[in-house]
């Protein structure tokens, strides 16, 4: 395996006078900064469309208080009731 810091070296010397070069006044996010935004929004989305997803297959139904009845207790005791 080659020596990587020979290489490394070499595209530090070849960036610092660029570095040099910047206005720290104007510097920008730039194209690197817009790429991980948009796959961090992207990533958002499809993690909220799943949600969305799994949220829809959830069938929650709410206990009843120890008193009450339900409707189909109601409707069932109204028709014994009659007859």
């Amino acid at each position: 395996m080659p020596d990587m810091s020979a290489s490394v070296s070499l595209a530090v010397t070849h960036l610092v006078p660029l570095a040099k070069e910047l206005d720290k006044n104007k510097v920008t996010p730039g194209v690197l900064g817009f790429v991980v935004f948009a796959v961090m929004a992207v990533a958002v989305w499809a993690l909220m469309k799943s949600m969305n997803k799994h949220m829809q297959k959830v069938d929650f139904k709410e206990a009843e208080p120890a008193g009450e009845k339900t409707e189909d207790e109601v409707a069932s005791g109204a028709k014994t009731h009659k007859g």
